[in-house]
């Protein structure tokens, strides 16, 4: 997979202990990589992170560090890529959710932005020692665009914005990495720089705050009904191991410095879709039903006071043809496929499992992943 990319290759990822941190983690440790990871405490009890034995080490044969510390302090951040000297870099660590930035708007733009700088002035400071990673991906969000709310699926060149603080502040941070690439990694020999942008992703061992399906999990399991605060809003739906693929690739092409295209012409050091295919585009409660249909029992209605909340999206399409066109990635899993291997992951852990159990949970549903994208053809997969 990923052309044998990782293995025996040096990785620093940044926001480890969190739910896409942890899968990824977790991935390139089967991979072969050897993984420092920069992070807070796991942002929730429980968390993935726990849930499969990272916390122990008990995947990596010694090829895993766990450093907690925030991506805000610059100096230690800086230290901790500099002994690390990584090969790669996957920069994930962020605060995630559009209603925290509106209580904590300053917090969300020192982590997101100031953050996202720290760690390429890190990066910055590894070359001036001719130690500088080979590549680099910057993980922000759909969010990034300026949202008008139309039917239009955003493609890379779009306009970057953001209404809430979090939107603006994956806007902010696409604009970092940009001036950083052409201020400072613009040399032939210099790092790799690009920018990846999700959709919404859906998956076994999220318990987050305000995610819809850690909402629906705990919901069903006290046997009360699911409550939407925007049933009706239209998001772009994927697994979580769809970006993954997208991330590890992006990180495998920038590693080989290839150039893409039909001219050859255009370098991989640039921002990128990893998105849903258009039928996966579906409102908050359509997606819910499924989860519900696959579970088996539930219910949802509206959230009570739902007209009080700040304001969020209702409508939100990515367009991933770049990706399809000059990387040759595209989406595997549907939305019904993807919330089957989400309820199934869901199920074995409300069955008490243990950590190898859930492991080999997580372990399965990247084997079926890759599986179907090897049988779709898809480069990455081999």
């Amino acid at each position: 997979m990923f052309a044998g990319a990782y293995a025996g290759r040096r990785v620093f990822v940044t926001g480890h202990t969190g739910f896409k941190g942890s899968w990824l983690t977790s991935w390139l440790l089967d991979l072969g990589a050897q993984v420092t990871g920069y992070a807070l405490d796991p942002p929730t009890v429980p968390n993935l992170f726990e849930a499969i034995g990272l916390d122990e080490g008990s995947s990596s044969d010694g090829r895993f560090t766990d450093l907690r510390a925030d991506v805000r302090d610059a100096e230690r951040l800086s230290a901790a890529l500099m002994e690390a000297a990584p090969e790669v870099v996957f920069h994930l660590a962020a605060q995630p959710l559009v209603r925290r930035s509106y209580a904590e708007p300053h917090l969300t733009l020192e982590t997101n932005v100031m953050g996202t700088a720290n760690l390429l002035e890190a990066v910055r400071a590894a070359g001036a020692t001719g130690h500088a990673p080979r590549a680099v991906v910057v993980v922000t969000s759909d969010k990034c665009y300026e949202n008008l709310e139309t039917d239009h699926a955003y493609t890379e060149g779009d306009a970057l914005g953001g209404w809430d603080l979090y939107s603006a502040s994956k806007a902010c941070a696409e604009l970092v990495c940009d001036a950083y690439r052409r201020s400072f990694f613009a040399a032939q020999q210099a790092p790799g720089l690009a920018t990846a942008r999700a959709g919404n992703v859906i998956g076994g061992g999220d318990w987050g705050e305000d995610r819809i399906v850690p909402d629906c999990v705990r919901s069903v399991a006290a046997g009360r009904p699911v409550e939407l605060r925007n049933p009706c809003a239209v998001r772009p739906w994927q697994h979580v191991l769809e970006p993954l693929s997208g991330y590890l690739w992006l990180g495998a092409v920038l590693l080989r410095g290839e150039r893409l295209g039909a001219d050859q012409a255009a370098p991989a050091a640039n921002a990128w879709n990893f998105g849903p295919g258009p039928d996966d585009r579906l409102t908050v409660a359509e997606v819910v039903e499924r989860f519900l249909l696959s579970w088996g029992a539930g219910e949802w209605r509206p959230a009570t006071g739902a007209a009080q909340q700040p304001h969020e999206a209702g409508l939100l399409s990515l367009d991933a043809t770049k990706a399809a066109r000059e990387l040759g990635w595209r989406p595997v899993w549907g939305v019904e496929e993807a919330v089957a291997a989400t309820v199934a992951w869901y199920r074995c852990w409300h069955g008490t499992a243990g950590v190898a159990d859930l492991l080999r949970r997580t372990r399965e549903d990247v084997a079926a992943y890759t599986e179907a994208a090897r049988s779709l053809s898809i480069r990455w997969a081999g």
